[in-house]
């Protein structure tokens, strides 16, 4: 089996029964703050994208990259299609002259042409991805690969079901907008991110011990920030509280904790696997180590190279015409009327700051969620508080954007103040502005408010739920008590064991009793 790297989370997968590429990314991505690094713009794409396989992990833009898949990608590929809930990656993949469709079941393994076998587990709560993500398994001749890229399951025990995994592909750095954009002094924010970014490498050292697989390939992160409004933004200035660390950060890292069995590949690095996968041979474009010693240069020439499509992008989100206030209350207004959870889970005002095409002037909108209603903002206290370019808000409208999480969030092009907890509805509802996307979501919740939990484990002197109250990972395998705080090490929630309460965001109380 070979894998060439093609970069971020992309790869292709190469077997003598056929060839799977998968979530090519190479254009600017969250208007133009995103770009792949290393750069792979320069890879022949007419040639990796003569494939038989495509995969589409989900339908985040630094895996789905619509450009790039309508003019490089073979529309003779048979995509490989995650069981998601709602219809739209096959439709935005149809749009883009895909035909060709195998719809796979989650956690179901299929055997394509060939005996090429593949699995794909689709994750499916509001929260994960823009409601969906994913992650693939493929075998073949015995060796057998896990592309997990940004996926995070609860745990992995259905991969270990099918066998020894030889190669295991897995995300490790950012790919959030938190602490950065948040109005806190600078030393709140470098503890922050200090924290981020460990939890971040607790949470891949947890992944890479379940599945103890023979070579990990540290993929899917980070991107690089062009864009001088946002270079701090990468890992280059010492900032230990930094959450985009790069793969000779990891290597680092990961030798700290045992590691001796990665594989790092740029853009173009290509890996044999042999002997039954037990094996591997890896030849670069270029040493590994040499390229990142000079990364500060590589991003310098790559923001020359890259600024002219920059510019341009820039240039076209202006759409003074729009009346933002007018037709956020159109497009809005009868989703808060139809959302029950989510409004109940924001429980109040929410705040956009729109600042003026020339910084001078703020027009400040509330998406009030128990009024159901869109208005101006009116002096009141909200706990939530968004401050962006006005010309953003204006595309947004213009390209009736469903998802402002994987546009507008993920672009860091904002500020954000909020009073007390994080509150996951914020931005699951942000998430959903579609009929299709709020009904899923709605009802997912719905569900889930009512499932009862019964299971429990032990923690010591605590007796607690089996499964997290926020996204139901296995808290016998993500658990840890520290005093009377238990954490999730999955996403970091943490919950006083005492009262039940989350102490990281709004709802999701845990049921714990003191064992006498």
């Amino acid at each position: 089996m070979r894998i060439t790297g093609t970069g971020h989370a992309s790869m292709r997968i190469d077997t003598a029964a056929g060839s799977i590429l998968c979530d090519p990314w190479v254009n600017p991505a969250y208007f133009a703050s995103w770009f792949p690094f290393p750069d792979n713009s320069q890879l022949d794409w007419e040639t990796l994208g003569d494939v038989d396989y495509l995969y589409v992990s989900h339908l985040h833009r630094d895996h789905f990259d619509a450009e790039h898949l309508k003019r490089f990608i073979s529309k003779k590929a048979t995509v490989l299609l995650p069981e998601y809930p709602t219809s739209q990656l096959e439709d935005e993949l149809r749009d883009l002259g895909f035909t060709s469709f195998f719809r796979t079941k989650s956690d179901e393994v299929h055997e394509l042409d060939g005996g090429l076998k593949v699995m794909i587990q689709a994750l499916i709560s509001p929260t994960d991805g823009p409601i969906g993500d994913s992650s693939l398994w493929v075998e073949h001749d015995g060796i057998r690969v896990l592309n997990q890229n940004d996926a995070r399951p609860s745990d992995l025990t259905r991969f270990n079901e099918l066998g020894h995994v030889h190669a295991h592909m897995l995300q490790f750095s950012g790919a959030i907008w938190y602490p950065m954009v948040y109005e806190l002094p600078d030393n709140a924010k470098t503890a922050f991110g200090k924290q981020k970014r460990e939890r971040q490498f607790d949470r891949t050292w947890r992944y890479i011990d379940d599945l103890k697989a023979d070579f990990v390939f540290p993929i899917a992160g980070p991107p690089c920030f062009l864009d001088d409004d946002l270079w701090q933004f990468n890992d280059i200035h010492g900032d230990e509280g930094n959450i985009f660390p790069d793969q000779s950060v990891f290597l680092t890292e990961y030798a700290k904790v045992g590691g001796t069995n990665a594989v790092v590949q740029l853009p173009g690095s290509v890996t044999e696997l042999s002997d039954g996968g037990r094996t591997q041979s890896t030849t670069h474009p270029m040493p590994v180590d040499e390229f990142f010693a000079n990364k500060v240069a590589h991003l310098e020439e790559m923001r020359e190279r890259k600024r002219p499509a920059l510019e341009a992008e820039k240039a076209s989100w202006r759409h003074p015409e729009i009346d933002v206030l007018g037709e956020l209350k159109k497009r809005i207004e009868p989703l808060l009327e139809e959302s029950i959870y989510l409004a109940k889970g924001v429980g109040g005002p929410v705040r956009f700051d729109l600042v003026s095409y020339d910084g001078e002037e703020i027009e400040s909108i509330v998406v009030d969620f128990p009024g159901k209603q869109v208005r101006p903002y009116a002096d009141e206290k909200v706990r939530y508080r968004f401050k962006t370019q006005r010309e953003l808000i204006e595309h947004l409208i213009f390209i009736d954007e469903g998802d402002w999480v994987n546009s507008l969030f993920l672009s860091c092009r904002f500020s954000a103040a909020r009073i007390g907890q994080y509150n996951e509805f914020v931005y699951a509802f942000f998430k959903c502005l579609s009929e299709e996307r709020l009904q899923y979501a709605e009802g997912w919740y719905d569900e889930h408010e009512k499932a009862v939990d019964a299971e429990d484990i032990e923690f010591g002197d605590w007796t607690v739920q089996r499964r997290c109250p926020h996204l139901k990972a296995d808290l016998s395998r993500f658990g840890i008590v520290e005093g009377n705080v238990l954490t999730c090490q999955l996403h970091g929630w943490k919950f006083d064991l005492p009262s039940g309460r989350c102490l990281t965001g709004v709802g999701h109380k845990i049921r714990a009793t003191k064992n006498s």
